[in-house]
């Protein structure tokens, strides 16, 4: 029970830091030239904050509205769903090798993007345009953290920026302070299987990998260092998880198909029917929203494994 009140209270400076970043943003930017070098190694140059921002990825649009930036917004991704006012905001496409007549097009003064090999490409495309735009890493909470201080100085919410970060790495620091399994209670193991001919899992270089590490479980793929990889049934199999965790887009989804499949009897998760479902944006990123994601996760693994 202390663990669960300590992590409750982290979940709640979270909450509060989101809240306060939110209020205490809502001020005009103060003019003055930025600079900051982004995770591709660039340095990008600002006159002045930005007012009108296209963001790439969904996870920086959740976090510049948790700045108290989303009212600069002018341009997102299909993907960007979260807060629902981002919905609002004009469609520019995918976030991966981006349109950018179409980027272009909403008339930004900063674009941030994705980091990845084409949106380092296309960066460099805005750039000879003149518009600055800046690539940020997003594939772990640390990253998030970093985001958040790099776009809270770029926006001029530098305050709000370190507060949200310092609530992150609050929470990250967390789970290396969990008391070691016990031979009575051991942590439970688990597999996140996102796709299932061939199977494809999570690897340690997942937020989902991460997530797993915040609620005490043990991801039995954390030893592969990418984020995710192709794997014979019979691995799965082999590593026998405790528990099977599918993503899904929609809550009321059916379960899927390849869990009647006779081949997948041979995983005990399936045969015992120890699965967990994960649905929304809450788990398919990082971000502000973070210790809710851990608070369900950690509800739904002690519902499947009392």
């Amino acid at each position: 029970m202390r663990r669960w009140a300590h992590r409750t209270h982290l979940a709640g400076s979270l909450l509060f830091a989101v809240a306060a970043c939110g209020r205490e943003s809502r001020h005009a930017p103060a003019p003055g030239r930025i600079s900051v070098v982004d995770d591709a190694g660039r340095t990008v140059a600002l006159a002045q904050p930005p007012t009108r921002i296209v963001s790439l990825s969904p996870a920086v649009t959740e976090l510049l509205f948790a700045l108290g930036a989303g009212d600069r917004l002018v341009g997102r991704t299909t993907w960007c769903d979260y807060p629902p006012a981002a919905r609002r905001i004009p469609s520019v496409g995918d976030g991966l090798n981006p349109n950018i007549e179409a980027v272009a097009a909403r008339h930004p003064d900063l674009v941030v993007l994705y980091r990845s090999a084409l949106n380092e490409t296309a960066a460099a495309q805005l750039a000879r345009l003149g518009i600055a735009a800046v690539v940020v890493q997003q594939d772990r909470l640390e990253d998030i953290a970093r985001a958040a201080r790099l776009l809270g100085h770029l926006t001029g919410t530098d305050r709000a920026g370190a507060s949200l970060a310092a609530a992150l790495e609050q929470l990250v620091a967390s789970s290396r302070m969990l008391p070691p399994p016990s031979p009575g209670r051991p942590r439970t193991r688990v597999a996140f299987v996102v796709w299932d001919n061939p199977p494809v899992v999570i690897g340690a270089g997942s937020y989902l990998d991460e997530l797993a590490g915040l609620v005490g479980a043990a991801n039995v793929f954390h030893d592969i260092a990418a984020a995710s990889v192709t794997v014979g049934l019979e691995t799965i199999v082999s590593r026998d998880p405790d528990l099977l965790v599918l993503l899904r887009d929609s809550a009321t989804a059916e379960p899927p198909g390849f869990l009647r499949r006779p081949e997948w009897r041979a995983v005990r998760a399936v045969r015992q029917a120890r699965i967990v479902y994960l649905s929304g944006s809450l788990f398919a990123r990082p971000g502000p929203r973070a210790a809710e994601a851990v608070a369900e996760f950690r509800r739904r693994l002690e519902e499947a494994m009392p």
